[in-house]
């Protein structure tokens, strides 16, 4: 039985999901942790619910690699490699050089690494994963899905800085977009659960987990996004900054003795957003359990921000017809969702708050709601398994 592995790089591990192609159910799921770290670890879940964990020494991705396709084989997932057929890559950033997901090979791999600036911590590890699977797999398709290709269908007017546009033209600076792979999913599962065609449809997606993004999409396109050049701007998240006026940048640093722009950078990232807020955590789980007065600024703040979006989204498109929530706060946090839809009843939403409590996927709004809100679990590693097969056309 044929079967197609997708696979998702950090810059020290790799989750994966292992699909049959016949039927796309998962046959195998898991994560090689703290690759080229001591206490490195690899973990399997197997189709049947059985789970196996165990410290394994992980020094490089091809060694993580190698340690997957002989778990496989150890625990009867796959009787040889050669049921591969194809490997499909969660890549961040192809900037404009992937419009779409791509066949990588050895002529264009560069251009993964081409695009480090765009994304320093996740394309350099992720062009090492797929040479990893290269060097171990020659003649396995390996694809790459780009989470910034659903994005390139934004208008000059939406990715356009305000800057002078000799930077655009020179160095190509311009709004990206992340999350692009789980709004594709999460659109198309909207459109199925509205009972309409995607491309007679305006949806705002709310992408809200640790790394959180609002996405407009009209007609079946990205029509526009909050995260920019890189996944640091948009809506307040885990430890991500969010939208912030560069001169009080420029005023901290000055203040804090700081000279060095990317440690301004790197507090942007890693020390703000629902973490510089609170003091307390990224979580937005301990954020809630908490009655810290700061705590319950962080999150007031979080659902402002998510609000301001969705509203200036709807504005822009003229009209919506659902707001979709996904990832792990989007899924799992009925606050935020009702924080997030609220405000919103002025244009007609008719909120269900026990469809809301529930929390299973499907409608949060009441069936006469002028706007309807929707609860979707993304799968970001399916939509990278239908590419594969789509673009080494293994059906």
């Amino acid at each position: 039985m044929d079967k197609i592995l997708a696979i998702n790089s950090g810059s020290s591990s790799f989750k994966y999901k292992l699909f049959s192609l016949a039927d796309e159910s998962v046959l195998a799921s898991g994560l090689g942790d703290r690759i080229g770290i001591d206490g490195s670890t690899f973990s399997m879940k197997l189709a049947d619910g059985t789970k196996h964990e165990a410290e394994v020494d992980l020094p490089n991705q091809e060694v993580a690699v190698q340690t997957l396709l002989d778990w496989l084989k150890e625990y009867g997932v796959i009787a040889d490699v050669k049921e591969i057929v194809g490997v499909g890559h969660r890549i961040v950033n192809g900037g404009d050089l992937f419009p779409d997901s791509a066949i990588i090979d050895k002529d264009n791999i560069h251009k993964v690494f081409d695009l480090t600036n765009y994304a320093p911590l996740h394309n350099p590890a992720e062009g090492h994963g797929i040479q990893a699977f290269m060097n171990i797999l020659p003649d396995v398709p390996q694809v790459g899905v780009f989470d910034t290709s659903f994005h390139q269908s934004m208008d000059e007017v939406h990715y356009i800085y305000s800057l002078p546009y000799e930077y655009y033209e020179k160095y190509k600076a311009r709004k990206y977009g992340a999350h692009g792979t789980s709004v594709r999913y999460v659109s198309g599962k909207a459109a199925e659960l509205l009972g309409k065609d995607l491309k007679d449809l305006k949806l705002v997606v709310c992408h809200l987990g640790s790394g959180a993004s609002v996405t407009a999409v009209k007609d079946g396109k990205c029509y526009d996004t909050s995260m920019g050049f890189s996944p640091l701007a948009g809506v307040t998240m885990g430890t991500r900054s969010g939208d912030v006026d560069p001169s009080v940048l420029q005023y901290i640093m000055k203040k804090e003795g700081i000279t060095d722009f990317n440690e301004m950078i790197d507090i942007l990232n890693h020390k703000s957003g629902l973490l510089g807020l609170s003091g307390i955590s990224s979580d937005m789980r301990d954020i809630r359990n908490s009655d810290d007065k700061r705590a319950k600024l962080a999150e007031a703040v979080f659902i402002n921000r998510v609000v301001r979006y969705v509203g200036s989204y709807i504005a822009e498109m003229g009209g919506a017809d659902a707001v979709v929530f996904t990832a792990g706060i989007g899924e799992h946090d009925d606050e935020v969702r009702e924080g997030v839809m609220k405000p919103l009843s002025f244009m007609g939403v008719d909120f269900d708050d026990v469809a809301n409590k529930a929390a299973n996927e499907g409608f949060i709004t009441k069936e006469d709601s002028k706007l309807a809100g929707l609860i979707i679990p993304t799968d970001e590693e399916l939509m990278i398994e239908r590419d594969v097969v789509r673009l080494a056309k293994l059906k």
